[in-house]
């Protein structure tokens, strides 16, 4: 097969359907003073596309940590062009410019890091201001340091104690990514593009087995690990809150929708409500990314109109598990 259980093989929201191969930077920020990469405040900066659910993972933790005024943050333009790649598109829509490098197009980021880079250009990027070096482009390690390498720098106390990633719950959070990664997150990115009907055909059965197994999980615990919220819930909330805006239709993923699951969609709702999240769930750029960018699916970008959804419906998950 050419996809493996890893998170080296993220499925890029790119231009083409092309697998992530290994990381171009590994690199760890510490809270270790006498690291290569301290944390700092200040120091750090974000890249992030908000199309992208890889990338929306990292700015969904560093709103739930309190992290906005210590590390800056760059939104690239909703749509890839040909060669060009992600670019920045100051002065529209939720876009910004790229004001640490002064750069027109993320691509030119990886040259400052390093000139002779030729590989994959994706999101997120964690960048480092002092060194001009890009840290880490790997959106599960980026998550894992924002989780608990900056937490001197909380803006409250409650931010500073949130353990996405608790020392007892791994287990179970390694197992549920294993389940969320594999049929979920790459799972609609499979289904979207399946070249033949054969493959299409496997892949929606894992996806709708996976999210059959989630609903049946979410009407027995509020989350996926049971009273806590953790990085499990993270990774697969970021593909939930894409599912019936692009996955349906662009995706064919229709067999069910989100709204269709009574557990998923309330937990969608309640997730999409916790204090800052909305922010990180831009319809516009969801939309507007996959239909423009992915032509060989939607060959005269039209941007559909709907689906109609209301993110801020009661959920009812606090009473469904009240203790």
């Amino acid at each position: 097969s050419f996809l493996h259980n890893s998170e080296k093989c993220q499925f890029l929201c790119v231009f083409c359907f092309k697998s992530r191969k290994e990381s171009m930077a590994r690199n760890v920020v510490s809270a270790d003073p006498a690291a290569e990469f301290p944390a700092e405040a200040g120091r750090y900066h974000l890249y992030i596309s908000l199309a992208c659910p890889w990338a929306c993972r990292t700015y969904f933790v560093l709103k739930a940590k309190g992290l906005e005024n210590v590390i800056s943050k760059s939104i690239v333009h909703w749509k890839i062009s040909g060669n060009d790649g992600w670019a920045f598109g100051p002065g529209q829509y939720r876009c910004d410019a790229d004001d640490v490098n002064g750069k027109n197009f993320l691509r030119e980021v990886y040259k400052v890091h390093d000139p002779e880079y030729s590989g994959k250009i994706t999101v997120p990027i964690l960048f480092d201001k002092k060194t001009k070096k890009i840290v880490n482009n790997e959106s599960a390690e980026i998550l894992r340091m924002l989780n608990s390498e900056f937490n001197a720098f909380c803006e409250t106390e409650e931010q500073k104690n949130l353990d996405l990633y608790p020392e007892d719950l791994r287990t179970s959070i390694d197992e549920w990514n294993d389940v969320v990664f594999t049929d979920v997150n790459l799972g609609v990115y499979r289904c979207g593009f399946a070249t033949s009907q054969e493959v299409y055909d496997g892949f929606v059965v894992k996806l709708f087995n996976a999210l059959d197994k989630l609903e049946d999980r979410l009407s027995q615990a509020r989350y996926l690990t049971g009273s806590r919220f953790t990085e499990a819930d993270v990774r697969l909330f970021v593909t939930l809150a894409r599912f019936d805006l692009v996955y349906v239709g662009h995706f064919k993923c229709n067999k069910r929708r989100i709204m269709d699951y009574p557990n998923l969609w309330a937990y969608t709702r309640e997730i999409h409500q916790m204090p800052g999240i909305e922010e990180t769930v831009d319809r516009f750029h969801i939309e507007h990314h996959y239909q423009e960018s992915h032509l060989q699916i939607n060959p005269y970008g039209i941007v559909a109109d709907g689906p109609e959804l209301d993110f801020k419906a009661a959920h009812g998950r606090d009473t469904q598990f009240a203790t």
